[in-house]
């Protein structure tokens, strides 16, 4: 079963120094942190911001190929967690057939903000990453849920490069 997500905000590890995209259930207070790279947060702060920039960055290449190419992207689906990594799946649609093409979740996550179209997360990852950060450091894994979990808009506020 899919989940239907929303991106809550960027913010960077205070351990690691990474970036997070902080992924939060539309129906409830569910959180799912993706640790990304510096430049695929940029490309998804730069988006959620609304900064224009001189010339298409590669997201907005690849939206205005899917587009000029008359192809719809339906959604995009965080669809596995596997050794600490999270992979997706964009699903689009071009002269009605379905299309499904693997990615990295921050460039299906900044696609689907250019896009305008919905990100899920299958339930299975949901559970599959908290056990997995359980059985890693419960003590931390809890701390860190409870704290993204009491995040508010103040402290999601702008990324910082």
């Amino acid at each position: 079963m899919e989940v239907e997500m929303k991106i809550r905000g960027l913010m960077m590890d205070p351990v690691t120094n990474m970036p997070i995209v902080v992924l939060k259930d539309v129906g409830s207070d569910t959180v799912l942190p993706i640790w990304v790279g510096v430049y695929e947060a940029n490309a998804i702060a730069l988006e959620i911001e609304k900064v224009t920039t001189p010339r298409p960055m590669t997201h907005d290449l690849i939206k205005n190929l899917l587009i000029g190419l008359d192809t719809h992207v339906h959604k995009i689906v965080v669809n596995e967690l596997r050794d600490d990594t999270f992979f997706a799946v964009i699903w689009m649609e071009r002269e009605g057939r379905v299309i499904s093409i693997d990615s990295r979740p921050s460039d299906a996550l900044a696609l689907a903000l250019r896009l305008d179209c919905p990100i899920y997360v299958e339930d299975e990852v949901l559970k599959t990453s908290k056990v997995a950060s359980t059985a890693a450091d419960k003590i931390s894994s809890d701390d860190l849920r409870k704290w993204l979990e009491g995040l508010n808009d103040e402290d999601l506020g702008h990324y910082k490069m």
